[in-house]
């Protein structure tokens, strides 16, 4: 495609980033067949390639965008499902999150839009304040039915939603020493939301690593990873917690050897494996932050079936997959989830269109409530037609989407790893199971 730049604007590190993705694509079309707001909506400007054009044109004006030209620049889901199905190759990931640090540089949003990024930004990436709001979201959650009558109450409904079914904690995480033969030793990552919402994750996940053969460290004063700023375009607040990430896993790093940092949130890992090209052009934060990024495992791709222990349960139980769109697109992830199952003793099924989004999306299920209802009702009926006794997913977001819309449980692959492998049933699973 081509484009009109100046050579002051392309001096931009990220307009000449920008302008290459651009360059690259050939108008073909290809993504619009995987795109889940063009397959749900049928407008060309929801679609990646006519967004690449909208982006292209308020680059390069260098202007504040339109209302309309926001409108669909907020709709992508950065799913990335385009950039699979792409044969050229456009980094659309970082061409639409540097339009959105544009928006918001340049647009002036309503107030009750500035107001709920504000409080999303400022409340989710502190687990203490995400767990207080959660508690009084829980109290207020009956109301979510009168409030999405209100004119735009249904951003207000889905947060109530989701603190109704919550159960938040606040338990501080720990590390753990390997049992049996010693491998070496892992970053277990911290993060935000997952720790509140399903703590369960990443204690299944280091009784694992453990039973692995190694040693699970957690890096002190560990905060959010970026991503959840990073996707509403508040480039300033994500790059500070960026940077803090990387210092406090280089201080754990310098601490002793460490083969891996585990991730058991697919959204967070698609995040920290970017974090050398995000810091590329800070000198004092360059070579670390490339390091960290080289480092980054989901904990699906760091456990090969070489190193997943003898199945003890064997469970035989059908198991719906659910690929988060973060593993399968943002970090191109596909076959080991399904292949750790299957050795571990487990039917694995998948749904039809499991490339398509569930519509949680970090913070969209949120700010567009409406597609990604449309879009979690799509995703979760075809899961339930596979009849599995449980789904099993590897990010937290997909998990607490799917969860309210059915009534099988929904679990981390790895506990389900755990469970064959000598841990706990998982813990929604016992629940259902108590219930019956």
């Amino acid at each position: 495609m081509k484009t009109g730049f100046t050579s002051e604007q392309l001096a931009d590190p990220a307009t000449a980033a920008s302008e290459k993705a651009i360059r690259t694509c050939v108008h073909c079309g290809f993504c619009t067949a995987t795109c889940p707001t063009y397959v749900l909506l049928g407008d060309e400007r929801d679609s990646p390639r006519g967004r690449i054009v909208l982006i292209k044109e308020m680059l390069e004006k260098n202007q504040a965008p339109t209302p309309e030209v926001v409108t669909h620049i907020d709709r992508c889901l950065s799913c990335l499902a385009c950039t699979t199905t792409c044969p050229s190759g456009v980094d659309y990931m970082h061409l639409i999150d540097h339009a959105r640090v544009h928006v918001e540089e340049t647009h002036k949003r309503s107030f009750a839009d500035r107001t709920l990024r504000w409080a999303l930004a400022k409340i989710l990436p502190y687990p203490s304040r995400f767990s207080a709001a959660l508690h009084l979201g829980r109290l207020a959650s009956p109301l979510a039915g009168l409030t999405a009558k209100l004119p735009g109450g249904r951003r207000i409904a889905a947060l109530l939603r989701t603190a109704r079914g919550a159960r938040p904690s606040t338990a501080k995480l720990e590390g753990a020493s390997a049992t049996g033969a010693r491998r070496g030793r892992v970053i277990l990552q911290g993060g935000c939301v997952e720790p509140v919402m399903r703590p369960e994750f990443q204690a299944a996940t280091a009784r694992l690593l453990t039973r692995c053969g190694y040693d699970v460290v957690r890096a002190s004063n560990e905060g959010c990873c970026g991503s959840l700023v990073h996707h509403m375009g508040r480039e300033k607040e994500a790059l500070a917690f960026v940077r803090h990430s990387v210092d406090v896993w280089s201080a754990a790093i310098e601490a002793g050897d460490v083969d891996a940092i585990i991730i058991t949130v697919s959204g967070c890992g698609t995040t920290i494996k970017d974090y050398g090209f995000l810091l590329r052009n800070d000198p004092d934060y360059a070579a670390r932050a490339a390091r960290i990024s080289a480092l980054a495992k989901d904990i699906s791709e760091f456990l090969t079936p070489g190193l997943l222990p003898a199945s003890k349960a064997n469970p035989k139980m059908r198991v719906a997959y659910h690929a988060a769109c973060s593993l399968q697109h943002g970090q191109k992830i596909t076959s080991q989830p399904k292949q750790l199952l299957e050795q571990a003793g487990f039917e694995v099924a998948t749904p039809v269109n499991a490339h398509l989004c569930c519509g949680s999306a970090g913070v969209y299920s949120v700010l567009q409530p409406e597609i990604a209802d449309e879009l979690g009702d799509r995703k979760t009926a075809s899961l339930d037609a596979l009849n599995a006794g449980v789904i099993a997913t590897g990010n937290v977001g997909c998990a607490v989407q799917i969860s309210a819309r059915t009534g099988t449980p929904v679990v981390h692959i790895a506990e389900l790893l755990d469970w064959a492998t000598g841990g706990p049933a998982p813990k929604a699973l016992a629940e259902s199971r108590k219930q019956r």
